[in-house]
This record gives C-alpha cells, structure tokens and sequence, in this order.
C-alpha cells in the first residue's frame, strides 16, 4: 500500500514499522492505539536499538485516549526471524533477550497488540528513529 510505502522511506529509516491492534472495543479505540504507538519516539528509538521495550508500547497505549482495558493487553513482536510475546495481561512476562534481539534486528518488524476488549482491529505504518534522521532534521531549517 501507499502508506506502507511512505512509511518505510523515512529520512534516515532503517526499519518499517507495522502496529497491528486486534480485540479493540470499537474502530477508534483501535485506531488510535494503533497511531499511537506507531508515532511514540520512544517505541522508534526501542526498535532501532532493537530493544523489547514492551513498557513503551503500554505507554502508548496509555496516552492515546482509547477506551481500554489495560489489563487485557498482549504484545508480540514480530518478523521474519520468528517472534517474542513480552506482555500478557498488562503485565511484562519471561522472555529471551537474545531471541528478542534476532527478532527485532530485521528490517520489518511487527508490533502485535492484542486487547482483548471486542472485535475492532486497525494497523498503521512507520519507521525507526535514527541517528541519522536527527541529524537530517537538526541540519537544516525549514
């Protein structure tokens, strides 16, 4: 799609960054989450460094003003070199860093949010935050 596209030609992008919200207690709600998280600098700076940083997606979560539960909430990370389930219920579980490091360290990365809340589901597109697109965007004026 265009938007896919868009998103992974970023200034200074290494990674294409998709958030896929399911169990969403209606269209926005899912919605919002989805932006949310895909937009949170924090989450993009956890994915170039291929960081799990499940708390950065809860907190986008938090701060997107959906209505939902949050003890509900499951994270998967996923991509090409298999998966890592960090969060269930709200809550961080035992994961494998090492395993979580593979998975986060390819090009494409899937950031799979379960709410358990309904049926509504959405997705949205991004990219990293990098070294180089704060250099790109701290080198110039507008």
């Amino acid at each position: 799609t265009i938007c896919r596209s868009l998103a992974s030609d970023g200034e200074g992008a290494t990674k294409l960054l998709e958030c896929r919200v399911s169990g969403g207690a209606s269209i926005k709600d899912a919605k919002l989450i989805a932006k949310s998280v895909i937009n949170s600098s924090l989450l993009k700076a956890a994915m170039f460094g291929s960081d799990a940083n499940w708390g950065r997606v809860l907190c986008a979560i938090g701060y997107s003003g959906a209505n939902v539960c949050i003890n509900g909430v499951r994270v998967i990370f996923r991509s090409s070199a298999g998966s890592v389930h960090v969060c269930e219920n709200g809550a961080g579980i035992e994961f494998s860093e090492d395993d979580a490091k593979k998975v986060l360290s390819e090009k494409e990365i899937l950031i799979d949010i379960t709410l358990n809340d309904g049926n509504a589901s959405a997705t949205a597109w991004g990219c990293d935050l990098t070294y180089d697109y704060v250099r790109i965007n701290g080198d110039y004026r507008s």
